[in-house]
């Protein structure tokens, strides 16, 4: 017996990436399962079906994901969940975020859905972290299209016609996307500031090189995974006058500020993009979930004062190629702790702290407790095993005897009751 693992073309066409790359392929043969990939599904992402069959990889009709144990996307499959086989997993980022009725779809489907973008930040689970390896290039690739739009050089120049000015960049938040956005823009020769609501960021900022910023009023605002705690109103006012005060100075601005699930803050008001000089660039990363920048629209550049705002979605799509690879190697490590290499099949434990932040339903139900779902129910005994419990047999004096000189259950025994009992 092997598990069947289907790698479907994504249907979306804002979507180039793949949710499999040749070595990923190659690792899951490896582990003796049987992978199907949809015929041009690395297409966008530069990755041939010659390149998935020398792999190991069978090329497969679109039809053949009702085979399949295991589908493997990049984004939720929601128009061709009729056709996923009740019972089989889906690994996917699934946006589940004020999404009731798809979740509800896959639930009736019967389907085991995992939210890959809910992998905790832990560091077992840092191979797996979605978020991470996405945001890395998003953050560069935010840089590239921020220096396209500027249509002027980053670095200072020195010629015998003259000097060019290095030109200014400001990150708004230094996470994974910002990191890499500054860590970029350095490379290209800007001259670089940013400022972040966690003191701890101050450190990454300068050991790249670039120049921190943060309000005296403002002592730190960690909160939970990583993220930033919401500001109090006091904390709101004293970031937003220094940003305001250094952003008209400004040639180039990338917005990073982005928590799943939540709507992303204003840091960037009208009146401050309008202060900056014409020509000046701002990059939205955050305009998905509403945008940290005001006027900022998704999928479309416009102009505010004569400055350019790009609210450009799907940003690491951009760059496919490496999207691509990157991705398939957090769904392979993810993957693999639910194999069970030895029975060959899929074993999905509830109780595995992975399994518990990303599962979304299974077994017809929404089980994640952030979206309406509940932990799993304790097995019931049956009947004639709860009857046998509460009426036991009379014992005969030779019966108590014998009773009396057996031996006590071993480790093999007590298994067994703790898996009757539901454990």
């Amino acid at each position: 017996m092997s598990i069947t693992i289907f790698v479907p073309r994504e249907s979306g066409a804002d979507e180039p990436r793949v949710a499999a790359s040749p070595d990923s392929v190659k690792k899951l043969t490896g582990l003796g399962c049987s992978v199907l990939v949809e015929r041009g599904a690395g297409e966008m992402s530069r990755i041939s079906d010659e390149e998935y069959d020398k792999a190991g990889a069978k090329i497969a009709a679109a039809s053949d994901i009702r085979k399949a144990d295991v589908v493997l996307c990049v984004r939720r499959p929601d128009s061709r969940l009729s056709q996923i086989k009740k019972g089989a997993a889906i690994l996917a980022i699934m946006d589940p975020f004020e999404a009731d009725k798809e979740l509800a779809a896959m639930a009736k489907a019967g389907v085991s859905a995992f939210a890959m973008e809910l992998m905790p930040r832990i560091t077992r689970a840092q191979v797996m972290d979605v978020l991470s390896s996405q945001a890395n290039l998003a953050g560069y690739q935010a840089v590239i299209d921020a220096a396209h739009l500027y249509d002027r050089a980053l670095p200072m120049m020195m010629t015998a016609a003259g000097t060019v000015p290095a030109a200014k960049a400001f990150v708004m938040g230094a996470g994974v996307a910002g990191l890499q956005a500054i860590a970029t823009a350095r490379r290209l020769g800007a001259a670089v500031t940013a400022t972040d609501v966690r003191a701890a960021a101050g450190e990454q900022v300068q050991s790249l090189g670039a120049k921190f910023i943060m309000t005296d009023a403002l002592k730190d605002a960690s909160g939970e995974g990583g993220y930033a705690r919401e500001l109090t109103a006091e904390e709101r006012k004293a970031q937003s006058e220094l940003v305001a005060s250094h952003i008209a100075k400004q040639d180039i601005v990338i917005t990073t500020a982005l928590i799943p699930g939540r709507p992303a803050p204003k840091l960037v008001t009208t009146a401050m993009i309008e202060s900056m000089r014409p020509g000046a660039v701002i990059i939205d990363l955050a305009v998905e979930r509403g945008g940290n920048v005001e006027g900022a629209k998704p999928d479309e550049v416009v102009t505010i004062g004569g400055v350019r705002v790009a609210g450009y979605l799907n940003m690491p799509g951009k760059i496919a190629a490496s999207a691509s690879l990157l991705y398939a190697k957090n769904l392979l490590a993810f993957l693999e702790t639910m194999i069970d290499k030895e029975a060959g099949k899929l074993s999905i434990d509830r109780d595995d702290e992975l399994v518990k932040a990303t599962l979304l339903t299974h077994d017809g139900a929404i089980v994640h407790d952030r979206f309406g779902g509940s932990a799993p129910a304790k097995t019931v005994p049956s009947a004639k095993k709860a009857s046998a419990r509460k009426t036991p047999a009379k014992k005969t004096p030779a019966a108590k005897k014998a009773a009396a000189g057996a031996k006590k259950p071993d480790a093999g025994d007590a298994t067994v009751k703790s898996e009757d009992k539901g454990a």
